[in-house]
């Protein structure tokens, strides 16, 4: 890639990943794969305003763009939103998300360089937005994402997140962490964005009984909103007094809580992908989507059935493939995290 296109080393560059943060958080790597090779880089990430926080502050993020949702469905919201991308007078732009939304944000921006996915991944218009097309072999996300990064000369760079946890959550986490009575924390986390996606919160509680015999834990059920905290209160009814309710959170709380476990076991959402990005060792439970497209990068993934079907489909079922997975599962792959990799107390990381 000749030196000139990328502005002697100092590219301005946009990122687009617009919405769910799980997706955003698995697009950290490549954030901080470009600030590794560009460290004179000019990084901005647009981004809807649901999924913001997780990348407020990134260290290796320059300046945060935060877009309504449906902002691209009025000539005003497109108007307004080109105007500010504009303003950065980005020359290269990476759509990381393959929707029409994402590959649009850096059409409007004005960057002569939009590159995107080509084949099954380059969804709806961006094969015709953006204009450099990547075909990923790779399946998960993560390592997909990394693909887009070709063209500027960056192959298989190392996976790094930073993810960044404001001071204040961190020190409200050490005052929770130290009334918990135990040398070891699993977080559970039983809510998701569909009931496809959702373990049978009695089996979650159950799983507490067994690894407090076992590993000594203390479980904590952590939620979101009164549906999710219903689910957490049956964990903790059927836990035998194993596990306890966790406490109203922000996102940024809740991934400072969660930096001070040592195990988190979840279905497919956001906070599974948090306790990746944050180290802590994470199971996760997969039914109506695939652990190698989305699974916990690099960890452990169950999955004894599929819901296969359109994406509709799969996100209006119920969770019958979900409840294939059974509680004797999930304990043995605690059993193996810790044959394999000891799980050190805790409390070694609370300060």
């Amino acid at each position: 890639m000749p030196e000139a296109t990328l502005n002697n080393g100092k590219p301005r560059i946009l990122l687009s990943r617009m919405s769910a943060i799980g997706d955003t958080i698995l697009t950290m790597p490549v954030a901080c794969a470009l600030r590794s090779e560009f460290p004179e880089a000019h990084l901005v990430w647009v981004v809807e305003r649901k999924a913001a926080p997780m990348i407020r502050n990134h260290p290796v993020v320059d300046e945060v763009v935060e877009l309504e949702r449906g902002w691209f469905t009025s000539l005003r919201g497109m108007r307004e939103t080109r105007q500010k991308l504009q303003a950065f007078e980005p020359e290269i732009a990476i759509d990381c998300q393959g929707l029409t939304k994402s590959a649009l944000a850096g059409w409007l921006s004005g960057a002569k360089r939009r590159i995107g996915y080509s084949g099954r991944h380059g969804g709806e218009l961006t094969q015709w937005l953006n204009n450099e097309l990547i075909e990923p072999t790779a399946s998960h996300i993560v390592d997909r994402s990394l693909e887009l990064l070709q063209p500027l000369g960056i192959h298989s760079p190392k996976v790094d997140w930073q993810m960044p946890i404001p001071a204040e959550a961190t020190d409200w986490a050490n005052g929770w962490r130290q009334k918990i009575a135990s040398e070891r924390i699993a977080i559970l986390n039983p809510g998701c964005t569909a009931e496809s996606r959702m373990w049978e919160p009695d089996r979650f509680g159950q799983t507490a009984e067994i690894i407090h015999k076992r590993y000594g834990y203390r479980s904590v059920a952590v939620w979101g909103g009164a549906k999710e905290r219903a689910m957490a209160e049956w964990i903790v009814r059927h836990s035998k007094g194993t596990a306890v309710l966790a406490p109203d959170t922000s996102l940024h709380q809740l991934a400072a809580m969660i930096s001070k476990s040592d195990l988190f076991v979840s279905g497919d959402t956001g906070p599974l992908h948090m306790a990746v990005a944050l180290g802590v060792p994470t199971i996760g439970l997969y039914g109506a989507t695939k652990p190698g497209d989305s699974g916990p990068y690099q960890q452990i993934a169950l999955q004894n059935a599929y819901e296969a079907g359109s994406r509709r489909h799969r996100r209006k079922a119920d969770n019958t493939a979900m409840r294939q997975i059974h509680v004797s599962d999930v304990c043995h792959a605690i059993d193996r995290l810790h044959k394999n990799f000891p799980v050190s107390p805790v409390t070694s990381r609370a300060a």
